[in-house]
């Protein structure tokens, strides 16, 4: 009998190989980490998917019983993130706490904000709000990860403890701690969007999708992540296979550009799909018009320069919200230097300001933007008069093709 039972704790009624249990956690993990990209993240905070109930329901289980995390908690505190990002009110920024902080403690900082009633109230609206949700998840959020341990343990015997220590640490550590410290602190940025967010890699299966952060951000709505072709959303492919069987519905994703080089007049429509992909034509504008002049003006001053073209470039583009003093003070060094950087950047931040005028209207907007172009025009400057040319093809339409 004694027997019986030593050989049940050691190998538990499964007897899995060493190997088979890895595989299995794997599973088990990337489960969740499917049922946060995809639930909590892109259906339930941003709404640019539905989930059919035969799954939504199924992936609040598994949270509750691999996570314990309720879905308006997390929720609202993802939409406060947004809405006060790399402020004093945003609940998890590196740039305010540290990325120590984050890193090793970013599950404390969603508890405490898990507690602010007026925070759930405010960003929590929209969640489910069923019997089972009010009953059994959120008064039971420890009861889930306990039967979650009790499972484990049965299945695998004394290995399951570190089985199910695995699965605790999960999501606290690469969302908690890696997206919401390292995606704000350092990696690359696609988009100067008014934060710290960025790209950690281009591909890591592991976190869902969730490592173009920066991405994310440029596009909060959209339910593709990646935005260039050599980027890869495992959370996107997952999406792709699930509405085959319609048990996804995709409600939104990130613009496309579309520029018909026959179109020559600005008007309404230029606005509309202008303001729309007002994240990519600066992204472009960068490319094209500042990453240009940056090189050829470091290159002419070569002997004598102070700052490397990747700098000069990096003041130039960076949102004037994101700078520190020091940042400020070079930035105006740079513009002092350089009657050609200082006028692509006063353009640059003339252009911002079409699109920031949202209470002015339409015929204003139509009639600033043809303002800057031909004030761009008159600059002689070659990639600037591209640039403004291509402004007036931008439609909210593909060009028809013959």
């Amino acid at each position: 009998m004694i027997d019986t039972i030593l050989y049940f704790l050691a190998n538990g009624l499964a007897n899995f190989s060493l190997g088979v249990m890895a595989i299995i956690l794997l599973v088990s993990v990337q489960a969740t980490i499917l049922c946060v990209t995809l639930y909590l993240h892109r259906c339930e905070t941003h709404r640019s998917i539905d989930i059919h109930p035969v799954l939504s329901h199924p992936m609040r289980l598994w949270l509750w019983l691999s996570t314990g995390m309720i879905t308006k908690e997390w929720v609202a505190i993802h939409r406060k993130h947004h809405a006060n990002c790399e402020t004093a009110e945003d609940p998890h920024s590196p740039k305010i706490f540290g990325l120590k902080k984050l890193l090793l403690g970013g599950s404390e900082l969603y508890r405490n904000s898990a507690k602010d009633q007026d925070l759930l109230d405010r960003y929590g609206h929209g969640c489910p709000d069923d019997w089972v949700e009010n009953k059994v998840y959120t008064p039971g959020r420890t009861l889930g990860v306990s039967i979650m341990l009790v499972i484990n343990v049965l299945i695998f015997g004394a290995l399951g403890l570190v089985f199910w220590a695995v699965q605790m640490i999960w999501i606290p550590f690469w969302a908690a701690g890696m997206i919401n410290g390292t995606a704000h602190h350092g990696g690359y940025r696609n988009f100067e969007t008014p934060d710290q967010s960025t790209n950690i890699l281009p591909i890591a299966f592991w976190i869902g999708g969730e490592e173009l952060h920066n991405n994310h951000h440029a596009f909060p709505s959209s339910a593709k992540f990646s935005t260039k072709w050599w980027e890869f959303d495992i959370g996107w492919m997952y999406i792709k296979i699930l509405s085959f069987f319609r048990l996804v519905k995709v409600k939104k994703v990130a613009p496309k550009v579309c520029i018909d080089t026959e179109k020559d007049l600005i008007d309404l429509e230029t606005i509309k799909a202008i303001v729309v992909n007002r994240v990519n034509v600066m992204a472009s504008y960068a490319k094209q018009v500042i990453a240009p002049i940056v090189k050829s003006s470091v290159n002419e001053r070569e002997s004598d320069r102070e700052f490397s073209a990747k700098k000069v470039k990096s003041l130039m583009v960076k949102e004037h919200c994101m700078m520190d003093v020091k940042s400020e003070d070079d930035l105006n060094q740079v513009l002092g230097d350089s009657h050609m950087l200082k006028t692509i950047y006063n353009f640059r931040i003339q252009l911002q300001q079409v699109w920031d005028r949202a209470a002015t209207n339409h015929d204003n907007l139509v009639q600033a933007l043809k303002d800057w172009c031909v004030r761009a025009e008159e600059t002689g400057i070659k990639v600037l008069q591209d640039f403004a040319l291509s402004l007036r093809g931008y439609t909210q339409k593909a060009p028809a093709t013959s």
